[in-house]
């Protein structure tokens, strides 16, 4: 059921870097054309550094790593008919041959099938505001805490509660590094106020400690927070009283589940007139120059 497209799969056989992507990012998390547009863009960030970009979705009851520019356009135009896939929806959409996009939880599985060690995202889902009374917790974080892939990301997203998020990831072992920072990133804005595990100040600092963990076969992915560029961050308070008033909002509506964190994100852009959105864009790509840097590092370690 494993579909890996021809140039990954012989990145991989020869040991070269290699950056696995997400496509619920593109179904899911952004309008047509900027979906497809930023999908293309975070591949190009990843080749500018000298490593094959790898994006994963479910098409045709195959998992697929490596999508065309035809199959991305494809996607980006079905958005949100798409399946949001995480593990408990793989087995049902490959069996009925649906279109889905994969989630960080689910990416990440596919791609530590293929053999991709190293994957850039935006930002992980976590613990929900409110877990007490909802225990909405996302998948993300217990395939954190069992798939051996390290996620290179814009920390924890801002809609979530990131102090009990951060409290789950420790129970579970999973490392949280910060890249050149001490804080975790809040995915719009540079500093969640929350410290991090650990600092690494360079790619290669980060590659000997993915590959000695590999080395004592310790199961678990590991997360990196990447702060987005100064230039395009959004001030945390602001942010911190949009999102309370999109939860608000989201409650009285009745939604939950999956489609909370597409509604909240999309909520957010409308109040924020277009710039969470173009921050989000700026993150990832971001993101995925950084992934590179360690897809490539950890390949001259091995």
């Amino acid at each position: 059921m494993l579909d890996v497209a021809a140039e990954v799969a012989e990145a991989i056989r020869n040991g070269q870097p290699v950056v696995a992507l997400e496509s619920t990012i593109i179904s899911h998390g952004m309008p047509y054309p900027q979906n497809v547009e930023t999908a293309r863009a975070v591949e190009d960030e990843v080749r500018a550094g000298d490593a094959v970009p790898a994006t994963i979705a479910v098409r045709g009851g195959k998992l697929r790593v490596g999508l065309s520019a035809e199959e991305i356009e494809t996607l980006g135009k079905t958005g949100l008919n798409a399946v949001k896939c995480s593990r408990r929806d793989l087995p049902f959409v490959v069996a009925r041959k649906l279109e889905g996009a994969t989630t960080v939880a689910s990416t990440m599985i596919i791609a530590a099938k293929a053999g991709i060690d190293v994957f850039a995202t935006g930002g992980i889902g976590g613990v929900h505001r409110g877990v007490e009374e909802t225990l909405d917790i996302s998948a993300d974080l217990e395939e954190l805490g069992r798939t051996n892939v390290t996620v290179v990301c814009a920390g924890i997203k801002s809609i979530l509660d990131i102090p009990r998020t951060l409290e789950y990831l420790e129970t579970r072992g999973v490392p949280v590094v910060g890249y050149q920072t001490d804080t975790l990133p809040a995915f719009y804005s540079q500093s969640s106020g929350c410290p991090v595990d650990f600092r690494v100040d360079s790619a290669d600092e980060l590659a000997a400690a993915i590959v000695a963990k590999k080395a004592m076969q310790l199961d678990g992915g590991v997360l990196v927070g990447v702060p987005i560029p100064a230039e395009h961050a959004l001030d945390k308070d602001e942010v911190d009283t949009l999102i309370a008033a999109a939860i608000l909002d989201m409650q009285k509506q009745g939604i939950s589940g999956k489609d909370t964190t597409p509604y909240l994100l999309a909520s957010i852009a409308e109040r924020t007139f277009g710039r969470s959105l173009d921050a989000n864009i700026k993150l990832i790509l971001n993101n995925a120059r950084v992934a590179a840097e360690v897809a490539v590092a950890c390949a001259q370690s091995a």
